[in-house]
């Protein structure tokens, strides 16, 4: 090799080694200091955009398992109204019971009527004040529980994929007008009655005191009202035992994308201290030389 002054090719090569190691040392300090191999684009391209896909799609699933656990509250509010309403109407079956028997005076069933009365009321103030986050689930008027309410248990707009539907008739009032007004057998619907008249009507009716209706007659009514607030509860059961369902699948579903997001993403420690040593080495190695490579053209000096 020519003894030159001008082009100092040894150490132009020492330079370019030292900016190679410099920067794979700085690489590994990042990579341990932010525990991702994966932190720009220009690291793997490929990489960083698929996990910034699987980083959305765990956001969207915590965003899921929050809709399902609240929608889970809301159906453990409506089955707790439910059942005290059908305390209440039980309650009102035994007055009926009792009232059929014919050893009770006048001042006995009036007393009955009077408690009759007093649950039915009971009943109607239970349902209206039956709400949740602004939802009014059993009063039958309001606009989002009169087409049935969705739970947004997934991910994407699917809505066979990503929601449980809960069906209207579970909102379909749970006051005495709505549970009352019965077809069938034991159809019972007072021509014109608003809610208040209804319960003035049932109370007399139950207690066999107006309208030559006996009690015995009204323990169909009352069974039958039974029946609906049952059914309308093991339809929550279910709903709710899919909601359970959902919130399990997508804890799995989440741990899945985890476990691969860390595979792709994160950073192997032990490999990356080796690496960061190694770079250590070859940058002082290379700072070491450029000295002596930065001094070779002076040897020149000794020819003249």
């Amino acid at each position: 090799m020519a003894l030159t002054i001008n082009t100092n090719l040894s150490s132009m090569l020492v330079q370019s080694n030292l900016t190679k190691s410099t920067t794979q040392l700085n690489q590994a300090i990042e990579r341990m200091t932010t525990g991702y191999k994966i932190n720009h684009a220009s690291d793997n391209a490929a990489g960083y955009s698929i996990a910034r896909n699987w980083e959305a799609q765990l956001g969207s699933l915590d965003v899921a398992a929050d809709n399902a656990a609240t929608g889970a509250d809301m159906l453990a509010t409506l089955e707790d109204t439910y059942a005290l309403v059908s305390t209440h109407v039980q309650r009102v079956r035994d007055l009926t019971e009792q009232a059929s028997n014919g050893t009770y005076g006048e001042q006995s069933l009036q007393a009955i009527k009077s408690e009759i009365a007093a649950r039915l009321e009971e009943i109607n103030r239970i349902a209206a004040n039956c709400e949740y986050n602004g939802i009014h689930m059993m009063d039958g008027d309001d606009a989002k529980a009169e087409t049935g309410i969705d739970i947004q248990v997934g991910i994407d707009g699917d809505d066979t994929k990503s929601k449980i539907h809960l069906n209207k008739e579970l909102f379909a009032g749970g006051d005495v007008e709505h549970l009352f007004t019965l077809t069938g057998e034991h159809a019972y619907t007072p021509t014109g009655a608003d809610a208040s008249e209804i319960v003035d009507k049932l109370a007399s009716d139950c207690a066999g005191l107006t309208d030559g209706v006996s009690a015995g007659s009204m323990l169909g009514c009352i069974d039958d009202v039974i029946s609906k607030i049952s059914s309308r509860i093991t339809t929550l059961g279910a709903a709710q035992n899919r909601i359970e369902s959902a919130v399990t699948s997508i804890g799995v579903q989440a741990e899945n994308i985890t476990s691969s997001l860390a595979t792709l993403r994160d950073a192997d420690v032990a490999t990356e201290s080796s690496n960061y040593i190694k770079a250590q080495i070859l940058q002082q190695a290379s700072a070491t030389l450029l000295a002596t490579a930065n001094q070779s053209p002076a040897i020149a000096l000794n020819l003249l």
